[in-house]
């Protein structure tokens, strides 16, 4: 594997090991939905609207789901893969 493949490999275990790890309050309260649903586009995950709603509940705080949604839609947009959503 190439220093590139490498790299994008080691960013995608991050940010999925770093999902699993659970937002905290601050992490919740500060987050830009509409750059994380772009993001995940970006990355080929499913949406992670859900993940994010169980995990911020337990902060008190809620998600703003359009915004998240459209940076979804606009990530798959600028980043297409050949399989239907």
């Amino acid at each position: 594997m190439n220093r590139t493949g490498v790299r994008s490999a080691l960013t995608i275990s991050l940010l999925v090991l770093g999902g699993c790890a659970g937002m905290s309050d601050t992490e919740c309260r500060a987050a830009n939905w509409y750059d994380l649903g772009y993001r995940d586009a970006r990355f080929k995950l499913q949406s992670q609207d859900a993940l994010y709603v169980q995990q911020c509940e337990r902060h008190g705080v809620k998600i703003d789901a359009a915004r998240y949604d459209e940076g979804f839609r606009q990530g798959r947009w600028d980043f297409p893969d050949r399989t239907p959503l």
